[in-house]
């Protein structure tokens, strides 16, 4: 692990955030940026804070001191892994209404959210006959890998699953009383916000992942390891596999979604210009501009 140069933080935490506080702090990272090479994506919210950066250790022990300081010493939820090489091209602070969007009012985790179950426990919960298990990512994300036997409620984004909530999951409980429900996602926000939306709805015996599929992945060893496939993250890797290196996916840079080396092999496939998934979504122009786009890149990449 020494030998890699960056550390890759993932982390989480729900809090009051005041605005004023929230600008003092995202200049102060601005600043640390500046000569430090510090990446990633953070987006801070009056709810708190959710994102990933990517540094080498010295300059993540200073932005995780920082943090600590505006969240009187609340839980970041800290997952981390390592990169020889960059995730993000540069720092991007989002200042958005919430730290991850669902877009229902009154909804705030450290109120009233379901019941933490941490990694150790988490295969006896899924196998269990009376548990439902709902992946609450996006479907591109699912299609990288899930757990087995988990609902798919096929969302292009989080603000979509509380329709899905309110006109789907009726369907698949046959006894409110009895019925586990158990929810995951990559580093445990959404279904520890999904939980929070099920309790409002009067949903009982509700659980997640704590976590996440990071967390579950560093801890499960490969031959009681649950999870198949590989998990998607928000970054340059596309996708993690079991041993939380880079995976076998990358993007299409036309659509933007996953796309495996088999999908690769494809005759639909022209890197930079489509792939299976968009093959109708573009115009004839829009990929002669992907294609002189992918040609600079090819170029770059020779010089």
């Amino acid at each position: 692990m020494n030998s890699k140069n960056y550390k890759i933080v993932s982390l989480y935490s729900f809090f009051p955030f005041q605005e004023n506080l929230i600008f003092d702090l995202k200049n102060k990272l601005l600043e640390i940026e500046n000569g430090n090479d510090l990446s990633g994506l953070l987006i801070f919210a009056s709810e708190g804070i959710n994102g990933t950066i990517c540094a080498e250790k010295n300059v993540i022990d200073i932005v995780i001191n920082l943090f600590d300081k505006y969240i009187d010493n609340r839980n970041l939820n800290i997952k981390v892994n390592f990169s020889k090489n960059k995730v993000f091209k540069k720092l991007k602070i989002k200042i958005k209404k919430e730290i991850v969007t669902m877009g229902v009012d009154e909804i705030y985790p450290p109120q009233d959210n379901g019941t933490y179950v941490d990694t150790a426990n988490w295969n006896k919960l899924i196998k269990n006959r009376n548990t439902l298990v709902i992946d609450t990512r996006n479907h591109y994300e699912v299609s990288v890998g899930t757990f087995k036997n988990s609902i798919n409620p096929n969302t292009r984004n989080f603000s979509e699953f509380p329709n899905w909530i309110d006109d789907h999951l009726g369907s698949h409980i046959e006894n409110k009383e009895s019925t586990n429900i158990a929810m995951f996602c990559t580093g445990g926000i959404r279904c520890e916000k999904a939980t929070s939306l099920l309790k409002k709805r009067g949903y009982k015996n509700i659980y997640h992942l704590k976590g996440g599929i990071l967390q579950y992945l560093d801890d499960i060893p490969k031959e009681e390891n649950l999870f198949e496939g590989e998990c998607y993250v928000f970054d340059k890797r596309v996708a993690l596999d079991h041993s939380l290196e880079k995976g076998s996916y990358s993007i299409c840079h036309a659509c933007g979604m996953p796309v495996s080396i088999q999908d690769q092999k494809r005759t639909e496939y022209r890197k930079g210009i489509q792939c299976h998934l968009c093959i109708d979504q573009f115009s004839d122009d829009d990929r002669k501009r992907f294609e002189e786009r992918q040609k600079q890149l090819d170029s770059l990449k020779k010089g």
